[in-house]
């Protein structure tokens, strides 16, 4: 049919079209365009139909593979045809590479995949599936070192997250899901359990199960989308996981934009396990020992940083509470800050290098013994992990409101902890003691080798009654309080080796008050007795002290008394030897003199022997066995009366001048009332060598006066 356009009105000898005849004219044009369309339409479907697009498999893999960049194969049968209305997609051995950089070959494999896909949702953006069969698919998803592209965004730009399409029906069998992140350490290898949908609804869950590892640490887990409907559909993805790593069990649970989106996500999570330390080692970090732990919180990914906040939970017989945040950049870094209500004193034993669990089954000896210290010692001496305290930095600032101790009476701890590139720095650890203060700051510098160490405690005043309540000492009748100053440094990496080396000052002065004690035994050493025989009383009153001073000046590890020297309304009690942090042995000898002539006195020096973890309590010294034989020999060469003589004291005790007492002189700078220099105060002389046996040097400078008053 051959169409003919109406000519134009006006022009000479040529009829007037009307106003129809250009309408129907136009009508029949958009007519047979429609129709030529329809049937091209039809006969490209109907030969796609019939052959089922068989030959447009290398145009597919041509085609797609430049549109994505990537190489992509079809080593099967391939279909791609409508059928009717939907568009059929079928591929045997299909495959999509990966970027160059990935680790893996391909992005995507599957042995085969059998898809209906609703053609409008490929032309407006919103792709959907109504219908996918997936048998031996592996999916490999992969971040970049630089965390900025990933190998299922197809273009050179930043990495999009990952986003399923809706899937209406879907039978799933043999599928794999490995993902990578280098900058997170993370490696998961995940099998997706079996999926057969019937009808219209994947079902109530979808499993994925499998492994992999974080940083160093192997790890196995197990999740599910519960809401696999709301996912395929673009909805919600209502993920649950457990996972166990390193004796620990965590578990997450949230909902995720994409399945593969984690930023800016609330997260409730919860950690359980025997040891906080293992847990904290999953990323790398060390912190001491802990008893079983029971944490949750609530966790947000936000670029580098992982925030983990409204921390509450118990670790042994204590609580806690608080955030925690983990910035994994060029050097992790942890910023916390930890409240804790009541603390048991067995689960802070860790702090010093204790195992909490040995503490409190077998003692604090045992507990040091299992860190390598000797037998018999006290100290510990694990090591500094000094290489992983300098991989990691660290900010804390922790509260403890209450210690549960039957014998220190610590409460509101406030510790400021800060870690920057091996150097270690407690500063400042404030706590109350017997409501008193107590500021120290503590250091550990393992950029030095070996570490570089110093600690400064520094003790506010405090009333004697309340702190040594524990030891023997009665709170009604003790009015006197003490104040002091613990300034050492030394080399080690550990607690026991930085002491066993230091130098330094320990000195704690008494000003004036009373002190009373009770009889009560603290293992071997009996603070009741040794205050008896030291001023020969009932106890029926207390001890009136004028100003006292117990001080060590500490060389090389050795503590050497310089002076004990304590002032009393009856007598000056001085001391001599010392301690040692090397072998954790005790030498010390007290004695009190009088101040007035008395006719009848056993006094002699109280001897402090044995070990920090077990001193003893000598009251038989010496010296009370000279005075009794010279007694026994008077009484026999001359009358009985004569005997007495050998337990006269005197009365000739010089009263201390307090001034220098108080100010924590050493044993030169001590005076007398009368300001004459004192004589008869040790001069920070150790008393034994390391072997435990005293020096000839250290035997004249301990020569006494007349009737064993020295």
């Amino acid at each position: 049919m051959e169409l003919t356009a109406p000519q134009r009105t006006g022009e000479p000898g040529t009829p007037v079209a009307s106003a129809a005849d250009r309408r129907r004219w136009w009508w029949r044009v958009a007519r047979n365009v429609a129709l030529g369309v329809v049937a091209v339409l039809f006969a490209i479907w109907l030969v796609l139909y019939v052959t089922k697009g068989r030959f447009l498999k290398t145009t597919f893999q041509s085609v797609v593979g430049k549109m994505l960049k990537r190489d992509v194969r079809v080593r099967g049968d391939f279909q791609l045809y409508f059928a009717p209305w939907n568009i059929k997609f079928l591929a045997e051995g299909l495959s999509v590479s990966n970027p160059a950089w990935a680790s893996k070959p391909n992005l995507f494999e599957a042995r085969r995949i059998d898809a209906r896909v609703a053609p409008l949702s490929l032309i407006f953006g919103k792709r959907r599936i109504r219908w996918m069969e997936l048998d031996g698919g592996a999916l490999d998803m992969e971040w970049d070192a630089a965390h900025v592209a990933n190998s299922w965004t197809f273009s050179e730009k930043k990495g999009k997250p990952f986003a399923l399409p809706r899937i209406d029906r879907a039978a799933v069998r043999g599928t794999t899901v490995r993902f990578r992140d280098p900058r997170m350490q993370l490696l998961a290898d995940l099998k997706v359990e079996d999926v057969t949908a019937l009808e219209k609804r994947i079902g109530r869950a979808i499993g994925l199960s499998g492994g992999g590892r974080f940083r160093a640490t192997p790890f196995r887990v197990e999740a599910q989308l519960l809401s696999p409907d709301a996912t395929a559909s673009g909805g919600e993805n209502k993920l649950t996981l457990r996972a166990w790593a390193n004796n620990n069990v965590i578990d997450v649970a949230g909902t995720l934009p994409s399945l593969a989106e984690l930023e800016d996500v609330p997260l409730r999570t919860a950690a359980r396990g025997r040891n906080m330390a293992e847990l904290m080692e999953i990323i790398g970090v060390v912190i001491p020992n802990t008893r079983d732990f029971r944490l949750r919180g609530q966790l947000v990914k936000s670029g580098r940083e992982y925030r983990f906040t409204r921390i509450a939970g118990r670790f042994g017989n204590s609580d806690l509470a608080g955030r925690l945040t983990v910035t994994n950049r060029e050097r992790l870094h942890l910023d916390s800050v930890l409240t804790t209500r009541s603390l048991d004193i067995v689960d802070a034993a860790p702090f010093i290098g204790y195992n909490p669990d040995i503490v409190e089954s077998r003692g604090a000896v045992a507990a040091a013994a299992a860190t390598g210290a000797g037998p018999a010692m006290v100290m510990p001496d694990a090591e500094l992990p000094v290489a992983t305290m300098q991989r990691f930095d660290a900010d804390l600032k922790w509260t403890i409101r209450d210690v549960k101790s039957r014998r220190v009476p610590v409460s509101n701890i406030d510790l400021t902890l800060d870690l920057e590139r091996g150097r270690l720095a407690l500063s400042p650890l404030t706590f109350a003691m017997a409501r008193g203060n107590v500021a120290s700051d503590w250091i550990f510098d393992t950029r030095q080798r070996p570490s570089a160490n110093r600690y400064d405690i520094r003790l506010a005043p405090t009333p004697m009654g309340r702190l040594l309540a524990g030891y023997g000492v009665a709170e009604a009748g003790t009015t006197g309080t003490v104040r002091g100053r613990i300034q050492l440094a030394g080399r080690g990496d550990s607690i026991h080796d930085s002491l066993a080396t230091s130098n330094g000052r320990i000195a704690f002065t008494m000003p004036q008050g009373s002190f009373w004690t009770r009889n009560v035994q603290l293992s071997e050493l009996d603070i009741g007795t040794f205050v008896q025989k030291m001023f020969e009383k009932k106890l029926k009153e207390p001890v009136q002290i004028n100003c006292g001073l117990i001080a060590f000046t500490v060389r090389n590890g050795v503590g050497a008394a310089d002076p004990i020297l304590i002032d009393t309304q009856k007598n000056v009690v001085l001391g001599r030897g010392g301690f040692s942090f090397r072998t954790e042995a005790i030498d010390l000898a007290i004695r009190a003199d009088g101040k007035k002539f008395s006719l009848i006195s056993g006094q002699s020096p109280v001897t402090i022997g044995g070990r920090f973890v077990q001193p003893k309590l000598d009251v038989i010294s010496p010296e009370l066995i000279g005075r009794a034989g010279v007694g026994l020999g008077l009484a026999i060469v001359a009358t009985p009366v004569a005997g007495i003589l050998a337990f006269v004291d005197v009365g000739d005790a010089k009263s201390a001048a307090c001034g220098p007492v108080l100010a924590g002189a050493t044993a030169q700078a001590q005076r007398t009332t009368k300001g004459e220099k004192r004589d008869d105060v040790d001069r920070g002389r150790p008393a034994k060598a390391e072997d435990g046996k005293r020096s000839d040097d250290e035997k004249q400078t301990q020569k006494k006066k007349f009737l064993g008053i020295f």
